[in-house]
């Protein structure tokens, strides 16, 4: 791949020379993005949202309990104590945001989440460490 003076990728809006390209049309209302539910720990609390086709979707603001996968199919709800890391963002798990793949801390011990709370509104989760007792 050759090397250009605007980098190996033409620039948005740019050819490879740099001529402004004019854009065809705006954004439609489908492909706006929105904010980031930010789901942390606290009394449960969901927001419910219109998504395209006139269906919903829950965005799940805060939550203290986490469906927790035990064993082979055995389920169990379980209190959620602390965000312990979030692989994702390091200013994430600062801030305790719960996220696809933060691990958490529960009263049955660790254990990673495997939904999207910002798209599911549940908090569902697989026990990666037992606590010991």
């Amino acid at each position: 791949m050759p090397f250009y003076y605007h980098g190996p990728i033409a620039l948005k809006g740019r050819s490879e020379t740099g001529k402004a390209i004019k854009l065809n049309r705006k954004k439609r209302k489908m492909e706006l993005g929105r904010e980031p539910a930010m789901t942390s720990i606290g009394e449960r609390k969901l927001k419910k949202i219109r998504a395209k086709g006139g269906n919903e979707k829950f965005r799940l603001l805060q939550d203290n309990e986490v469906n927790l996968v035990v064993g082979k199919g055995i389920v169990k709800k379980a209190k959620l104590i602390d965000v312990v890391e979030n692989p994702s963002d390091i200013k994430l798990s600062r801030k305790k945001v719960i996220t696809k793949g933060t691990i958490i801390k529960t009263d049955l011990g660790k254990a990673v989440i495997t939904s999207r709370p910002g798209q599911d509104g549940v908090l569902n989760a697989i026990l990666i460490e037992e606590k010991a007792s």
